[in-house]
């Protein structure tokens, strides 16, 4: 009998598109990227541009995006103190990209909504 051996394959480093997606992929970080995108803002001002965030989750997805490098956070020392969030390089290196993404989903969007609805019937039905 030959056995052959076989041999595991080890990655260093996370597939980019996986640990980019995975970082940004989630509800919030795209609408933070794009609202940013359009100009510097106070965590307050991106509150009410964004629909249903809440306090909590602004928060965590701004220091999420800002330990990727994607926004600073600029703190003044003022009384009260105001802290501003921008786009770094990184953060408007992504723009394009987004804006081809929310393209695609504008123009898509009609018809994923009909494939859904279609699985949902066949599966019930």
């Amino acid at each position: 009998m030959n056995q052959q051996k076989t041999e595991e394959i080890e990655f260093e480093q996370p597939c980019p598109i996986r640990d980019v997606l995975d970082r940004i992929g989630d509800q919030w970080s795209l609408l933070v990227l794009e609202a940013l995108g359009r100009k510097t803002m106070r965590f307050n001002e991106l509150g009410r541009e964004i629909d249903d965030i809440s306090r909590q989750m602004l928060a965590r997805t701004l220091r999420r995006l800002e330990e990727d490098g994607y926004l600073s956070r600029t703190i003044f020392a003022e009384v009260p103190p105001r802290v501003e969030y921008t786009l770094t390089s990184l953060g408007r290196s992504f723009l394009d990209p987004l804006r081809i993404l929310t393209q695609w989903a504008d123009e898509n969007h009609g018809a994923i909504c009909k494939s859904r609805k279609l699985a949902r019937l066949a599966q019930s039905g």
